[in-house]
């Protein structure tokens, strides 16, 4: 009579290594007490989603502040959903954020002692594990079609069972060596299936780092750990490839809840110690009223590459998900006036048990705060480096003139509370057009959007005058009076009191001829610091433009 070690050796013939000998080449990590190793182990699918950028972050916090150490796996072993090139787009994307492994699988090849780094290229381990289980009767060959399993569901569903592959409804559960073997040597197709020992009518506790004490269904499942194509399912493999890469907390969406009693049952069949686990929060979309995961499919800020395209800092990224990640986070950038990560104690127990909303509005706000605070040097580097790749007309414009584009960057920043219009770099191309002649040529061929209670006389002769007798080169209190010169040489009332008193007496006040200066130099009635608009545009252009405005009011 056969016994397991014979199907072993029938299933699995090129397999020699043992399960010691893995343990030998890949043993224990040599860290100091508390270090944690974590890991980022995305399918090739596709883009970096949000809420893997999210749980990337996190792991990266924790094995750094720990002083342990963060690797990447690249779980490729769902053949049909993978996207060529996809690896190499992740590791890349998470690149621009810092988030850089220490050890795993690159584009130009693996680092570390633990790999290979790419589930593909891990076939001879998990074999290797598969056979021992054989051996052990943990795991045996299941000869079902995708029909016989059909059938087994309608036939659960008919009589209210639990839906699986368990127990009595594991067909090929308890055959005996004998008839496997004969399968096999028939050439009857196969997959390798767990054989749990487990009980759904018992219950498996574990304490999740982020949510505590979780109590579910005990598994009594047999799921399927090797496919037809050779390679294993997610289940079985991160169970192999979290043992021997050594890894001691495993981050991972809260979807993967319901299946951790599958995992932690493999676990214990291997006699391992598991991991442990923090199931990460989704982050959610209000959608009319309702709460949903971020999707691929229906939200542009679901890719990370949105924010790149439409240039976020990534810091700003970053930041706003530590505010999602943590609740005191928000609270600790006030006190600390700072938004340097690497100073703020993140914490697995301060985090949110609900998945929080993405809001856009808290994006933005820490976005201007963030870019308002990088020197400017910096900060044109960052805007040179996004437009190159995403918009060549404004790349040329910057370029055409660097010094230039710098000071107009610099309006308003030299100061305790420094000016904050752009949010992402793609808000800097529109709002400072019209520091460049042909461009608010434009908008003058448009059509300024002055108060119709200005008539066009007044208008045409108040820029007129102006035009020659603006003054350059001196500080704004002194340029703020010539300016008031002018206006009340024109029947503007410079003083608020008096045109208060008797508004009647005055074509308006210091506000309104500010605003038809406003408007003629830079097209809006909305801009930053006049007095550093006339001086970036100089003597010159100024004196050209409301010549001209002045022309075209009469016209």
């Amino acid at each position: 009579m056969a016994t397991n070690l014979d199907l072993a050796e029938l299933l699995f013939p090129e397999v020699k290594g043992t399960i010691e000998e893995l343990e030998a080449k890949y043993p224990a990590r040599n860290l100091k007490e508390g270090a944690e190793v974590t890991r980022f182990a995305p399918s090739p699918t596709g883009f970096l989603h949000t809420g893997s950028l999210f749980t990337s972050m996190i792991s990266y916090t924790i094995a750094k502040t720990t002083g342990g150490v963060y690797f990447f796996r690249l779980e490729d072993t769902d053949t049909k959903r993978t996207v060529e090139g996809s690896g190499e787009q992740l590791t890349s994307q998470l690149g621009e954020f810092g988030i850089v492994a220490d050890e795993g699988y690159f584009p130009e090849g693996d680092k570390g002692a633990y790999g290979p780094y790419k589930q593909s290229e891990r076939r001879e381990i998990y074999k290797t594990v598969i056979k021992e289980l054989i051996k052990r009767g943990r795991a045996y060959p299941d000869f079902c079609t995708p029909e016989d399993l059909d059938a087994i569901r309608k036939a659960q569903e008919a009589v209210k069972a639990l839906p699986g592959y368990y127990g009595t409804w594991a067909r090929d559960r308890n055959l005996s060596v004998d008839e496997r073997i004969e399968k096999i040597k028939a050439g009857t197709p196969w997959v390798i299936r767990f054989k749990s020992n487990g009980d759904h009518d018992r219950k498996t506790k574990f304490v999740d780092a982020i949510r505590g004490e979780i109590e579910l269904q005990d598994n009594d499942t047999d799921v399927v750990i090797l496919k037809s194509d050779g390679l294993p399912t997610y289940h079985f493999a991160h169970v192999c490839d979290d043992h021997f890469m050594r890894t001691t907390l495993i981050t991972r969406g809260e979807e993967w809840i319901p299946s951790t009693p599958i995992h932690l049952d493999m676990f214990r069949a291997l006699g391992w110690e598991a991991p442990r686990y923090a199931h990460i929060p989704s982050i959610m979309k209000l959608d009319h009223g309702n709460k949903r995961k971020l999707s691929k499919r229906k939200d542009a800020e679901a890719a990370v590459s949105y924010f790149l395209e439409s240039g976020y800092n990534t810091q700003a990224i970053l930041v706003y998900l530590m505010s999602i990640a943590n609740s005191n986070f928000e609270e600790w950038t006030i006190a600390n006036h700072s938004f340097d990560l690497k100073e703020f104690t993140f914490s697995l127990e301060k985090m949110s048990l609900d998945g929080a909303l993405f809001d856009m509005d808290k994006l933005n706000y820490f976005a201007k705060e963030i870019m308002a605070r990088i020197p400017v040097e910096e900060l044109f580097g960052e805007v040179k480096t996004w437009a190159e790749k995403h918009d060549a007309e404004f790349f040329a414009r910057i370029t055409s003139d660097e010094p230039y584009f710098k000071k107009i960057l610099n309006i308003e920043r030299d100061r305790p509370n420094p000016r904050k219009d752009y949010a992402k770099y793609s808000d800097i191309a529109p709002l400072t057009r019209f520091f460049y002649h042909e461009e608010w040529a434009k908008m003058l061929a448009d059509g300024l959007p002055f108060q119709e209670k200005f008539d066009k006389e007044t208008i045409s002769s108040f820029l007129k005058d102006l035009s020659g007798k603006m003054l350059f080169g001196v500080d704004e209190p002194t340029w703020f009076a010539g300016l008031k010169e002018v206006g009340a040489a024109h029947g503007f009332a410079t003083d608020k009191k008096a045109y208060k008193a008797n508004p009647e007496a005055f074509k308006g006040n210091v506000s309104d001829f500010s605003e038809i200066l406003r408007v003629a130099l830079t097209g809006s009635r909305m801009s930053p610091n006049l007095h550093e608009i006339i001086e970036i545009l100089g003597k010159e252009e100024v004196a050209k433009r409301l010549n001209e405005v002045a022309e075209k009011a009469l016209a």
